[in-house]
């Protein structure tokens, strides 16, 4: 899917055709209910126009924020760009890229009263309208991000290998992509890539996930992890008619700028959570099969091990074991199997 009248028909559905949440014709799109816990009381302090004005997929909110600089694609009203202004603290900074003018407006009215909110000095957040293809141009440079997030956005780019290729350019060695979208369990059919209703709706440019995969494995990220996902209900008759063959999935992904196997290996490594993120005293979730309980030591691959050594969150674990002994490919577990033991697991 490259045609660049798509970026046209996103413009004009987001800036023209919807104008709150109730517009929407899919489940695609999920209600505060699906935010974790800690992060539901924030929604308070968020203006009521930028919350009527959001369209995400999921929660792409990860912990151990505070003084980061983050990123969000796709940001819209700004309704994720104010919550992580919170979460990464007066001294941290947020950037929300978006090309829809009408959205970013909304964002941009508000961000005196955010701030006043907030009880911040002056604003941390910097809204800049352009292509999330590019963010070349929109200046953000070399290595300069802590994290990347995005909701429900990257499946509306014409170019997705390009918008992956810029988020592992700019982020920082150790850096993390985490993100909610809709994917898809088989290609979209080539006559439905170009509905503008589809595409608007986050369906016709759904990536099939182990495409995903491939575009991922291209730019050398070898190991992206799945933390959630849950069935989209397709509302619409009219849409159920022309898509329903196909299941789509929210799910929220992460992936780490770090060099990764593409195999999960054993090097008889151990991590230990702390239970010291803010929100997360009993545990701490990596993905879909690796919850590690406060105190409770858990094998892990080595590409567990660097998730967790060699970014942000490694204050938060007690880590042992280097690489220097090699025992083979890890017994892996998937999310569905019953675990051969309590205190092992990886993908």
């Amino acid at each position: 899917m490259n045609d660049p009248s798509i970026h046209e028909d996103v413009r004009h559905y987001y800036g023209n055709v919807l104008q709150s949440t109730s517009d929407l014709k899919t489940g695609a799109c999920c209600p505060s209910e699906s935010m974790p816990p800690t992060l539901r009381p924030l929604l308070a302090d968020i203006h009521p126009e930028i919350n009527e004005r959001f369209y995400g997929c999921g929660s792409p909110l990860p912990p151990a924020l505070t003084g980061k600089t983050v990123l969000d694609l796709g940001c819209g009203s700004g309704r994720d760009v104010y919550l992580l202004s919170r979460m990464v603290g007066e001294q941290g900074r947020v950037i929300g890229v978006d090309m829809t003018a009408e959205q970013l407006a909304v964002g941009h009215r508000h961000q005196a009263w955010q701030a006043e909110r907030y009880g911040y000095a002056q604003s941390n957040v910097r809204f800049v309208e352009g292509k999330i293809e590019r963010l070349d141009a929109c200046g953000i440079d070399d290595a300069s991000i802590d994290v990347v997030v995005s909701n429900c956005v990257l499946n509306l780019s014409p170019q997705k290998d390009k918008v992956f290729a810029e988020i592992f350019r700019v982020l920082k060695p150790g850096g993390e992509l985490y993100f909610s979208d809709v994917f898809a369990d088989r290609r979209i059919p080539v006559e439905l890539l170009s509905d503008p209703v589809l595409l608007g709706e986050c369906l016709s440019g759904a990536l099939y996930i182990e495409d995903f995969r491939r575009v991922l494995n291209k730019i050398g990220c070898a190991d992206a992890r799945c933390v959630s996902q849950a069935p989209i209900p397709l509302i619409d008759p009219a849409i159920e008619a022309r898509i329903g063959m196909i299941g789509f999935r929210s799910m929220t992904m992460r992936a780490f700028k770090l060099d990764l196997e593409d195999r999960c290996e054993d090097f008889g490594q151990i991590a230990t959570y702390r239970g010291d993120l803010p929100g997360l005293p009993h545990a701490f979730t990596l993905d879909d099969h690796h919850r590690f309980e406060t105190g409770r030591p858990m094998r892990v691959c080595g590409n567990t091990f660097d998730m967790l050594a060699a970014t942000r969150y490694a204050s938060h674990f007690e880590l042992h074991g280097d690489k220097r002994v090699h025992y083979g490919l890890f017994d892996c577990v998937s999310p569905s199997s019953e675990p051969s033991s309590a205190a092992a697991s990886c993908c």
